[in-house]
């Protein structure tokens, strides 16, 4: 009977032995698709952030692409209201009604030259004067030795 004993007693330790390594696997295998499962949902968040940001650059990109064409349009139009205004002014000059315009503009001209030319003449007169001053001064009062 003893030998049926050990005999007994080695296959259930045997079958406990089997029983606890299949545990163990089993639970790194679990283990294992446990961490997989997590790094794969840090991986989604990661790349849901990535194209979220890029989602948001382009879209300012957007915007701000939007924003300059408003800009350009504006100008565009400011332009062709400067052309359309050309335009008139060019047809009024034909039909001879923008005369009072030029000859204003003429009289504005001259008196420009006018009043440029008796500053000159100012100018010159005060050279002249410093010139007379400074002519009639002694050396040292020149210098600053007074």
């Amino acid at each position: 009977m003893s030998t049926v004993l050990i005999i007994v007693i080695i296959v259930v330790a045997i079958i406990l032995l089997a029983a606890v390594f299949f545990a163990l696997t089993r639970g790194r295998r679990v283990a294992a698709e446990r961490r997989q499962k997590r790094e794969l949902e840090q991986r989604r968040e990661q790349v849901v952030t990535e194209h979220r940001e890029a989602a948001e650059a382009r879209s300012s990109a957007a915007e701000e692409a939007e924003h300059r064409a408003r800009v350009a349009g504006a100008v565009a139009e400011r332009e062709r209201a400067e052309a359309r205004l050309h335009e008139e002014r060019a047809r009024a000059h034909e039909m001879g009604l923008g005369d009072e315009e030029l000859m204003r503009e003429q009289r504005v001209t001259r008196e420009e030259t006018t009043t440029r030319e008796a500053g000159a003449t100012r100018e010159e007169t005060a050279t002249e004067r410093a010139t007379t001053t400074e002519a009639q001064s002694t050396p040292r009062e020149r210098n600053g030795d007074r």
